[in-house]
Protein backbone atom coordinates (compact mmCIF):
# COMPACT_ATOMS: atom_id res chain seq x y z
CA UNK A 1 0.00 0.00 0.00
CA UNK A 2 2.78 2.37 0.92
CA UNK A 3 4.54 1.51 -2.28
CA UNK A 4 1.47 2.33 -4.28
CA UNK A 5 1.04 5.67 -2.57
CA UNK A 6 4.70 6.43 -3.07
CA UNK A 7 4.45 5.58 -6.71
CA UNK A 8 1.38 7.75 -7.14
CA UNK A 9 3.11 10.58 -5.33
CA UNK A 10 6.10 10.29 -7.65
CA UNK A 11 3.86 10.24 -10.67
CA UNK A 12 1.95 13.29 -9.44
CA UNK A 13 5.15 15.19 -8.65
CA UNK A 14 6.54 14.32 -12.05
CA UNK A 15 3.43 15.51 -13.75
CA UNK A 16 3.41 18.67 -11.68
CA UNK A 17 7.08 19.26 -12.49
CA UNK A 18 6.47 18.58 -16.19
CA UNK A 19 3.47 20.88 -16.24
CA UNK A 20 5.45 23.60 -14.46
CA UNK A 21 8.22 23.24 -17.02
CA UNK A 22 5.70 23.42 -19.90
CA UNK A 23 4.05 26.46 -18.36
CA UNK A 24 7.41 28.18 -18.00
CA UNK A 25 8.22 27.34 -21.59
CA UNK A 26 4.82 28.61 -22.74
CA UNK A 27 5.28 31.85 -20.79
CA UNK A 28 8.72 32.30 -22.34
CA UNK A 29 7.31 31.61 -25.78
CA UNK A 30 4.44 34.03 -25.15
CA UNK A 31 6.95 36.70 -24.07
CA UNK A 32 9.02 36.07 -27.20
CA UNK A 33 5.94 36.24 -29.40
CA UNK A 34 4.88 39.47 -27.68
CA UNK A 35 8.31 40.97 -28.32
CA UNK A 36 8.09 39.93 -31.94
CA UNK A 37 4.56 41.37 -32.17
CA UNK A 38 5.75 44.65 -30.68
CA UNK A 39 8.63 44.77 -33.18
CA UNK A 40 6.28 44.01 -36.09
CA UNK A 41 3.84 46.64 -34.81
CA UNK A 42 6.66 49.18 -34.66
CA UNK A 43 7.69 48.24 -38.19
CA UNK A 44 4.11 48.57 -39.41
CA UNK A 45 3.79 51.96 -37.72
CA UNK A 46 7.09 53.08 -39.26
CA UNK A 47 5.93 51.77 -42.64
CA UNK A 48 2.66 53.70 -42.29
CA UNK A 49 4.54 56.88 -41.39
CA UNK A 50 6.84 56.38 -44.37
CA UNK A 51 3.82 55.75 -46.56
CA UNK A 52 2.20 59.03 -45.44
CA UNK A 53 5.43 60.92 -46.03
CA UNK A 54 5.77 59.30 -49.47
CA UNK A 55 2.17 60.18 -50.31
CA UNK A 56 2.77 63.77 -49.21
CA UNK A 57 5.91 63.96 -51.37
CA UNK A 58 4.05 62.38 -54.29
CA UNK A 59 1.27 64.98 -53.95
CA UNK A 60 3.90 67.75 -53.76
CA UNK A 61 5.68 66.38 -56.84
CA UNK A 62 2.38 66.09 -58.68
CA UNK A 63 1.50 69.69 -57.81
CA UNK A 64 4.94 70.80 -58.99
CA UNK A 65 4.46 68.81 -62.19
CA UNK A 66 1.13 70.60 -62.82
CA UNK A 67 2.80 73.96 -62.15
CA UNK A 68 5.65 73.09 -64.50
CA UNK A 69 3.21 72.02 -67.21
CA UNK A 70 1.27 75.27 -66.78
CA UNK A 71 4.52 77.24 -66.81
CA UNK A 72 5.62 75.38 -69.94
CA UNK A 73 2.29 76.13 -71.65
CA UNK A 74 2.62 79.80 -70.72
CA UNK A 75 6.21 79.83 -71.93
CA UNK A 76 5.29 78.21 -75.23
CA UNK A 77 2.43 80.68 -75.66
CA UNK A 78 4.78 83.57 -74.93
CA UNK A 79 7.33 82.15 -77.35
CA UNK A 80 4.68 81.89 -80.06
CA UNK A 81 3.54 85.44 -79.33
CA UNK A 82 7.15 86.63 -79.38
CA UNK A 83 7.75 84.79 -82.65
CA UNK A 84 4.66 86.40 -84.20
CA UNK A 85 5.65 89.80 -82.84
CA UNK A 86 9.20 89.34 -84.06
CA UNK A 87 7.91 88.36 -87.49
CA UNK A 88 5.58 91.37 -87.53
CA UNK A 89 8.40 93.67 -86.39
CA UNK A 90 10.63 92.22 -89.09
CA UNK A 91 7.91 92.85 -91.67
CA UNK A 92 7.42 96.39 -90.37
CA UNK A 93 11.17 96.94 -90.45
CA UNK A 94 11.33 95.73 -94.04
CA UNK A 95 8.48 98.06 -94.98
CA UNK A 96 10.19 100.94 -93.19
CA UNK A 97 13.44 100.19 -95.00
CA UNK A 98 11.60 100.04 -98.33
CA UNK A 99 9.98 103.38 -97.54
CA UNK A 100 13.34 104.89 -96.54
CA UNK A 101 14.95 103.56 -99.71
CA UNK A 102 12.12 105.06 -101.77
CA UNK A 103 12.55 108.41 -100.00
CA UNK A 104 16.30 108.19 -100.53
CA UNK A 105 15.76 107.58 -104.24
CA UNK A 106 13.37 110.54 -104.36
CA UNK A 107 15.86 112.80 -102.58
CA UNK A 108 18.66 111.59 -104.84
CA UNK A 109 16.57 112.37 -107.90
CA UNK A 110 15.79 115.86 -106.57
CA UNK A 111 19.41 116.45 -105.54
CA UNK A 112 20.59 115.28 -108.96
CA UNK A 113 18.17 117.72 -110.60
CA UNK A 114 19.34 120.55 -108.33
CA UNK A 115 22.99 119.67 -108.93
CA UNK A 116 22.34 119.57 -112.66
CA UNK A 117 20.65 122.97 -112.47
CA UNK A 118 23.51 124.42 -110.40
CA UNK A 119 25.99 123.08 -112.90
CA UNK A 120 23.98 124.55 -115.78
CA UNK A 121 23.65 127.86 -113.91
CA UNK A 122 27.43 127.98 -113.54
CA UNK A 123 27.84 127.37 -117.26
CA UNK A 124 25.25 130.06 -118.06
CA UNK A 125 26.94 132.50 -115.66
CA UNK A 126 30.32 131.92 -117.26
CA UNK A 127 28.79 132.24 -120.73
CA UNK A 128 26.97 135.45 -119.74
CA UNK A 129 30.12 137.06 -118.34
CA UNK A 130 32.08 136.13 -121.44
CA UNK A 131 29.31 137.37 -123.71
CA UNK A 132 28.24 140.53 -121.89
CA UNK A 133 31.61 141.46 -120.42
CA UNK A 134 32.96 141.63 -116.90
CA UNK A 135 31.25 144.98 -116.29
CA UNK A 136 27.77 143.55 -116.83
CA UNK A 137 25.51 143.33 -113.81
CA UNK A 138 25.35 139.55 -113.44
CA UNK A 139 24.90 137.36 -110.38
CA UNK A 140 23.47 134.05 -109.15
CA UNK A 141 20.51 134.01 -106.75
CA UNK A 142 18.82 130.75 -105.65
CA UNK A 143 20.21 128.87 -108.63
CA UNK A 144 19.13 131.56 -111.11
CA UNK A 145 21.46 133.67 -113.21
CA UNK A 146 20.28 137.25 -112.73
CA UNK A 147 21.12 139.97 -115.29
CA UNK A 148 19.99 143.53 -114.63
CA UNK A 149 19.97 146.79 -116.56
CA UNK A 150 18.73 150.34 -116.04
CA UNK A 151 15.79 151.68 -118.06
CA UNK A 152 17.70 154.43 -119.84
CA UNK A 153 20.21 151.98 -121.34
CA UNK A 154 17.39 149.81 -122.71
CA UNK A 155 14.64 152.29 -123.57
CA UNK A 156 16.38 155.67 -123.73
CA UNK A 157 14.43 156.98 -120.72
CA UNK A 158 12.54 155.83 -117.64
CA UNK A 159 9.21 156.05 -119.45
CA UNK A 160 10.17 154.36 -122.69
CA UNK A 161 8.84 150.97 -123.73
CA UNK A 162 10.66 150.44 -127.04
CA UNK A 163 14.17 148.99 -127.07
CA UNK A 164 16.65 151.50 -128.45
CA UNK A 165 19.02 150.48 -131.24
CA UNK A 166 22.05 150.70 -128.95
CA UNK A 167 20.52 148.10 -126.58
CA UNK A 168 19.59 145.56 -129.26
CA UNK A 169 23.03 143.83 -129.28
CA UNK A 170 22.80 143.42 -125.48
CA UNK A 171 19.36 141.82 -125.79
CA UNK A 172 20.54 139.62 -128.68
CA UNK A 173 23.52 138.37 -126.64
CA UNK A 174 21.19 137.27 -123.84
CA UNK A 175 18.99 135.64 -126.47
CA UNK A 176 21.99 133.69 -127.76
CA UNK A 177 22.69 132.48 -124.23
CA UNK A 178 19.10 131.19 -124.05
CA UNK A 179 19.43 129.51 -127.44
CA UNK A 180 22.61 127.78 -126.25
CA UNK A 181 20.78 126.48 -123.16
CA UNK A 182 17.41 125.17 -124.41
CA UNK A 183 16.58 123.54 -121.05
CA UNK A 184 16.54 126.91 -119.32
CA UNK A 185 13.65 129.36 -119.09
CA UNK A 186 13.71 133.12 -118.60
CA UNK A 187 11.69 135.51 -116.46
CA UNK A 188 11.74 139.21 -117.35
CA UNK A 189 10.75 141.56 -114.54
CA UNK A 190 10.09 145.24 -115.17
CA UNK A 191 10.51 147.08 -111.87
CA UNK A 192 8.57 150.18 -110.90
CA UNK A 193 9.06 152.42 -107.89
CA UNK A 194 5.82 154.36 -108.45
CA UNK A 195 3.35 151.54 -107.93
CA UNK A 196 2.12 151.74 -111.54
CA UNK A 197 2.85 148.32 -113.05
CA UNK A 198 1.54 148.94 -116.57
CA UNK A 199 4.71 150.57 -117.85
CA UNK A 200 7.15 148.01 -116.36
CA UNK A 201 4.95 145.23 -117.76
CA UNK A 202 5.19 146.82 -121.23
CA UNK A 203 8.97 147.14 -120.88
CA UNK A 204 9.27 143.45 -119.92
CA UNK A 205 7.00 142.51 -122.83
CA UNK A 206 9.24 144.45 -125.25
CA UNK A 207 12.23 142.33 -124.27
CA UNK A 208 10.09 139.18 -124.45
CA UNK A 209 9.10 140.04 -128.03
CA UNK A 210 12.75 140.59 -128.90
CA UNK A 211 13.62 137.13 -127.60
CA UNK A 212 10.79 135.55 -129.57
CA UNK A 213 12.06 137.21 -132.75
CA UNK A 214 15.28 135.28 -132.03
CA UNK A 215 13.20 132.03 -132.27
CA UNK A 216 13.05 131.51 -128.52
CA UNK A 217 9.79 129.66 -127.75
CA UNK A 218 7.24 131.86 -125.95
CA UNK A 219 6.52 129.09 -123.41
CA UNK A 220 10.07 129.55 -122.13
CA UNK A 221 9.46 133.23 -121.44
CA UNK A 222 7.63 134.95 -118.57
CA UNK A 223 7.28 138.74 -118.61
CA UNK A 224 5.71 140.82 -115.83
CA UNK A 225 5.73 144.13 -114.06
CA UNK A 226 6.65 144.24 -110.37
CA UNK A 227 6.92 146.74 -107.56
CA UNK A 228 10.64 147.43 -107.31
CA UNK A 229 10.46 148.69 -103.70
CA UNK A 230 12.08 152.05 -104.52
CA UNK A 231 14.05 150.49 -107.38
CA UNK A 232 13.41 150.56 -111.10
CA UNK A 233 14.95 148.85 -114.09
CA UNK A 234 14.74 145.45 -115.77
CA UNK A 235 15.85 142.15 -114.29
CA UNK A 236 16.31 139.09 -116.50
CA UNK A 237 16.40 135.76 -114.62
CA UNK A 238 17.64 132.66 -116.44
CA UNK A 239 16.55 129.57 -114.54
CA UNK A 240 15.42 125.96 -115.00
CA UNK A 241 11.91 125.29 -116.23
CA UNK A 242 10.24 125.25 -112.83
CA UNK A 243 7.01 123.67 -114.06
CA UNK A 244 8.95 120.69 -115.46
CA UNK A 245 11.10 120.50 -112.32
CA UNK A 246 8.08 120.48 -110.01
CA UNK A 247 6.29 117.96 -112.24
CA UNK A 248 9.32 115.67 -112.02
CA UNK A 249 9.39 115.99 -108.23
CA UNK A 250 5.65 115.37 -108.01
CA UNK A 251 5.89 112.26 -110.20
CA UNK A 252 8.79 110.93 -108.13
CA UNK A 253 6.86 111.49 -104.90
CA UNK A 254 3.75 109.87 -106.36
CA UNK A 255 5.47 106.85 -107.91
CA UNK A 256 7.97 106.38 -105.05
CA UNK A 257 10.90 106.36 -107.46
Amino acid sequence: MKRILLSLSCIILFNISANAQKKSELLAEISSLKSQLDSVSNQVAEAQRNEKASLAKAESFEAQAFELRDANKTLMKNLNSFSQLSSQNSSNMNKAMESLNAKERQLKSINDAIASNDSTALVVLTNAKQTLGENAKIGVVNGMVVISSDLTSLFGSDSGSTIVVEAEPWVEKIGQILIANPNMAVTIEGLSMTGNLDLPAQQAAAISNAFQRLTIAPERITALGKDGNLKEGVIIKIHPKFDEFYAMVKDNMKNGN
